[in-house]
């Protein structure tokens, strides 16, 4: 069966798409399964892990808001891997290197979003969850075993994110690797960018203010209608035949940065966000302290990462970062906020 499905990548897909068979390999060395490909044993390998079951408990932007259909950073996922995975197959890439990278992009994101992140930045000024996304599946992952995953899957995640930097750079592949890799990159912000305006206009964020033309004539489309018109941007102006890398055409590439730009500035630090994100951010900052101040009853068991020699800045970070929204926030009651209490008869 993996067999089969080599010959049909080095039959079908484009010259220049990465192949299973010819993978730089993992970490620790494995016999190939003898039905799935390497990077479909690395797909299934985050699908099945528990980081990637907690992403339904993590913020995408609106933390705990009061409706069902608001994104959490599992949907976010999702949807990157579909985008993804249409890019893939329509430019004859290998999907399945795609879908294992969006799936595993986002595993070392905090709780509370970017909120979470910047509270940890302020003991661990290193900290990104893109290296955080490939520590969790290099060392934290299985107890402490790690997913083993491919090199290609691992470069991906790696170098998925852009913030507000240039989309493309015009070095092109050279700087994020497989043509699969900028594929992952540019269906996380087609993602993000259509989904976080969807979810500021279902709540209210964008009533008083005015997104520039661009913007406001791309949500006068459909939901669907924006996706579509993204994908088919990307690969009406993409030919891997004679440019080294994917393409955006100018009126996209204007169209996502404005939405982008826009988006950091009046919905991320909307007032009614930024507050609640800031309590999130006191959230987590508290609970650093209290972790730094007594770290055996989380951090020192027997095999836990202080016993097996883990910096205690490295092990807290690892701890924090791992959580769900839900979960820091019982600890936080747990730990900080008083009890009521009762001293007998009065």
């Amino acid at each position: 069966m993996r067999a089969r499905q080599e010959e049909f990548e080095r039959t079908l897909l484009h010259p220049r798409a990465a192949r299973a068979e010819h993978s730089r390999g993992r970490a620790r060395p494995e016999e190939p399964d003898p039905i799935r490909t390497a990077f479909q044993r690395d797909r299934d390998r985050v699908l099945h892990s528990k980081p990637f079951r907690r992403l339904k408990g993590k913020t995408q932007v609106f933390l705990s808001p009061e409706g069902d259909h608001y994104r959490t950073r599992m949907t976010h996922t999702l949807e990157v891997s579909q985008i993804g995975r249409t890019l893939a197959r329509s430019l004859r890439l290998n999907e399945d290197l795609v879908e294992a990278t969006a799936l595993a992009h986002d595993l070392g994101h905090t709780p509370f979003g970017h909120a979470g992140e910047d509270a940890l930045r302020r003991f661990v000024p290193e900290f990104h969850h893109a290296r955080q996304s490939l520590r969790v599946v290099d060392r934290l992952a299985r107890s402490g075993q790690g997913l083993n995953l491919t090199d290609e899957v691992r470069e991906g995640i790696l170098r998925h994110t852009k913030g507000l930097g240039p989309i493309l750079p015009a070095d092109g592949p050279v700087d994020h690797g497989s043509l699969e890799a900028e594929v992952v990159r540019v269906a996380d912000l087609v993602a993000y960018v259509n989904h976080d305006l969807d979810d500021a206009a279902r709540a209210g964020l964008l009533a008083d203010s005015a997104p520039p033309e661009t913007v406001a004539e791309h949500l006068r489309r459909s939901y669907g209608a924006r996706i579509d018109f993204c994908v088919r941007s990307i690969l009406d102006a993409t030919d891997l035949d004679r440019a080294p890398h994917l393409a955006l055409p100018a009126p996209l590439e204007r169209l996502l940065e404005e939405a982008r730009d826009f988006l950091y500035a009046n919905v991320y630090r909307h007032p009614l966000v930024a507050t609640e994100l800031q309590k999130a951010r006191g959230i987590l900052c508290a609970l650093w302290e209290k972790v730094e101040a007594d770290p055996g009853p989380f951090l020192g068991e027997a095999g836990g990462p202080l016993d097996r020699g883990v910096p205690l800045r490295t092990a807290i970070a690892d701890f924090l970062a791992g959580m769900t929204d839900a979960f820091a926030l019982t600890l936080f009651e747990r730990l900080v906020l008083p009890k009521r209490w009762y001293a007998g008869p009065w």
